[in-house]
């Protein structure tokens, strides 16, 4: 499943509609500064990654409770919002208006997904900060699916400026706006860089890129989405 240009963009080359099935989407996570490695399969989960790939740390993270800023985290800068959980992602940009699920990690370890058979869905992971706190939110998405492209699929066209909005729970609407779009090897994804503690609300938006590998049956990268929190509004 996905490959998203979650992230961003060049749009990464999306198997065709006939492609195996069981692709899969690699996400090295490191949250609450442990090293979690995962790749998002179409069977609907996120199992650990394989051994080519070098986590920052065997630990899964934990799946209660929200990531925090770690007491080395620079002094907060800019205003922050309270806890509230996401409601809907809107990037008028690439034309993507779709509902959020929360992601949580199972008993066995694995970072559950969204539903595979949903192409405009798109999941947050409840473990870490909401959209719109302090530190950095994770977003994720599908790039494409078993049945054609996905909510993410033009993730790697944003730009530097372009918008992205999130209705919220609590009312507010967290506009954040993009400062870079890159992509990364899956087997030199940058953990720190991505899931580090940030001192100010930011945004990261993940999905598959680079080109499909029919013998792997998966992308060759992510693209990650770097955003931060540029304004708030009632809804």
């Amino acid at each position: 499943m996905t490959a998203q240009p979650p992230p961003g963009p060049n749009p990464p080359s999306p198997a065709p509609a006939s492609s195996p099935a069981n692709r899969t989407m690699l996400w090295p996570f490191v949250v609450f500064g442990l090293g979690l490695l995962l790749i998002f399969n179409s069977s609907g989960t996120f199992a650990e990654g394989q051994s080519q790939v070098r986590p920052a740390a065997a630990a899964p993270a934990p799946a209660s409770a929200p990531a925090t800023p770690s007491a080395t985290a620079s002094t907060p800068a800019g205003p922050a919002l309270p806890r509230s959980a996401p409601k809907r992602l809107s990037i008028t940009d690439i034309a993507v208006d779709a509902p959020f699920i929360p992601l949580s990690i199972g008993a066995s370890g694995q970072l559950n997904a969204p539903p595979p058979n949903d192409k405009n869905l798109v999941g947050w992971f409840q473990g870490g900060v909401t959209p719109g706190e302090r530190g950095a939110s994770i977003v994720a998405g599908h790039v494409d699916t078993k049945t054609g492209p996905a909510v993410f699929l033009q993730l790697s066209w944003l730009k530097p400026g372009s918008k992205v909005d999130i209705a919220r729970e609590d009312g507010t609407v967290a506009t954040f706006k993009v400062d870079s779009v890159e992509t990364f090897s899956k087997a030199r994804f940058p953990n720190e860089r991505v899931y580090a503690d940030t001192p100010s609300p930011e945004l990261r938006l993940i999905t598959c890129g680079g080109e499909y590998d029919r013998k792997a049956q998966d992308y060759t990268a992510n693209v990650v989405v770097f955003a931060h929190l540029d304004s708030v509004r009632r809804a």
